[in-house]
């Protein structure tokens, strides 16, 4: 029975109310390429109409293997719309872990990237649809050829609950086969509208796509910008140099990005202050101090969120206090280094212990960061002891070890699994890192444990410096010394380039991989 007063939450209202009220307005932005609200909601029941009509059931997944591109943007509306679940894939994986995902999940349909077809040539893609998309936006594209076969019209809803799943995010699967993350209708929507108030988008924001939208699906950015009526800018690749033209000739309002992005925004050549300020939402890692405050100098301004896929993107925020505002820049920058609380849609995150107690709130004691409510994903999709064990409790556990501050906020000391316990003491991988930071000739790093025959383990170092800058080993152990207690500084730095995912955050498993190889006793 219809029910006045209620109507099922989904992210394809965003869509069909931007379409009424800015038909005329640009959404889409894509090189040369402009598409209005009105053209936008046409190519996404196009793509909706057009699945139906090759067999599309309620509940078929639907897998995209793209970058940054409208098509996949349209994917996130066209999908759900014809009542298909959206499986994005990760870019930067290989043949092997694309052929888990799509066995998995059971792919009806594959959208893949021209640029990316040699990743699926090698497999058996038998009960499978493949469409090519050559991101030209012309008639002879296959992709376009697949839509304009569809019908421009909306399409009746399928939708019955808005807790059904309305997309799988597999995460990267580091420590075994990547688990699919399902969303829900209701988590989408509300991560989108908190989305829209932490960082104050409105119909005039102009966003740039920096953060892969394969990524928690984009941090839910994919739905909140549209839902503003506001405008998505795409890019097929990070190229800091590109960026900073499209801040100028786009006038780009909002992006996003791992604290690795952001390093390397602020140190390119033409890195110089904006004349209008730019927000950008820093998550992924935790900031150091020393990268809030060249963000703020070039009049970029930091929102310091955090979360994980489980909690679709963002959960947490440290909400700024106007009051901070006098403090000095490195207090500013030590506060907003801090993840803060939960989003206006989410629960309050705790930090607890192992009998799930709330620790002390002195800044001090050590727990594990503990989230549940709107903003947590439904479980894992055909994974039930994996849901079990994340959700023990009635809370999902981020692995993540923090402390609570006085004020209600928290502030992450590291993964469980990145702590260093060297001696019976326990090192905070992160603050070592922020340390190093400060460092003037440093790019980047990352610290990690090696294996150590008197102390367990040790804390080692890697380090990327700035172009044209040099420091040596012992530099930076003594920088660390004069800053740090002495047990808690590196036994040794190593120099070069650090392994990343595609999303900017540095893959420590493989540093670790290397420096463990050989051990009994294996990390990771």
């Amino acid at each position: 029975m219809t029910k006045v007063y209620r109507s099922e939450l989904t992210p394809i209202s965003f869509l069909e109310r931007s379409q009424l009220i800015f038909p005329n307005k640009t959404a889409v932005v894509h090189g040369s390429r402009r598409y209005t609200y009105r053209q936008f909601g046409e190519r996404v029941y196009r793509l909706a109409s057009r699945l139906r009509a090759v067999g599309l059931e309620k509940g078929d997944r639907v897998a995209f293997l793209a970058p940054n591109i409208p098509p996949l943007l349209e994917a996130h509306y066209g999908v759900p719309a014809a009542g298909g679940i959206l499986v994005a894939i990760n870019t930067r994986l290989n043949s092997q872990e694309i052929d888990f995902i799509l066995k998995h999940c059971g792919a009806k349909f594959l959208f893949v990237d021209a640029e990316l077809k040699h990743l699926i040539d090698p497999l058996s893609l038998e009960g499978v649809e493949v469409i090519r998309i050559d991101d030209t936006g012309e008639e002879r594209d296959p992709y376009e050829q697949f839509l304009a076969a569809g019908s421009p019209k909306p399409i009746d809803s399928v939708l019955e609950d808005e807790e059904e799943t309305i997309s799988i995010n597999y995460t990267s699967g580091t420590t075994g086969n990547p688990k699919g993350v399902m969303y829900s209708y209701r988590g989408v929507y509300l991560n989108a509208l908190s989305e829209v108030i932490e960082t104050g988008l409105n119909s005039s924001s102009i966003y740039l796509w920096t953060l892969p939208m394969f990524h928690c699906n984009g941090w839910c950015f994919t739905w909140a910008v549209t839902a503003v009526g506001a405008t998505h800018v795409c890019l097929r690749k990070l190229d800091p140099e590109l960026i900073w033209d499209l801040f100028h000739r786009e006038g780009i309002t909002h992006y996003n990005g791992a604290p690795t992005i952001q390093i390397m925004l602020v140190n390119h050549p033409k890195a110089k202050r904006l004349s209008k300020q730019v927000v950008s939402t820093v998550a992924g890692a935790p900031p150091s101090p020393t990268l809030l405050g060249q963000m703020n100098e070039l009049n970029i301004r930091p929102i310091h969120v955090y979360g994980l896929t489980e909690t679709y993107g963002p959960y947490t925020v440290c909400e700024w206090h106007e009051e901070w505002n006098d403090l000095p820049l490195n207090e500013q920058a030590r506060l907003l280094a801090r993840q803060g609380q939960g989003y206006v849609t989410a629960e309050r995150a705790r930090v607890v212990d192992d009998q799930m107690n709330d620790v002390a709130w002195d800044g001090k004691t050590m727990g594990e960061v503990v989230m549940r409510g709107n903003n947590v994903a439904k479980g894992y999709y055909k994974n039930p002891e994996a849901t079990k064990e994340a959700f023990a409790g009635n809370w999902f556990h981020s692995g993540d070890l923090g402390v609570w501050h006085p004020d209600g906020y928290i502030e992450l000391r590291d993964r469980s699994k990145d702590i260093i316990i060297s001696g019976g003491e326990n090192i905070s991988s992160i603050e070592v890192e922020q340390t190093i930071a400060q460092h003037p000739a440093v790019l980047e790093c990352a610290v990690i444990a090696i294996p150590h025959e008197k102390w367990g383990e040790r804390p080692k170092a890697f380090v990327t410096l700035k172009p044209g800058k040099s420091a040596t080993e012992q530099e930076i152990i003594q920088f660390c010394r004069e800053r740090l207690a002495r047990y808690k500084c590196p036994d040794q730095v190593a120099f070069g380039d650090l392994p990343k995912t595609s999303t900017g955050k540095v893959q420590k498993y493989i540093l670790r991989n290397k420096e463990w190889a050989k051990m009994d006793k294996f990390i990771n």
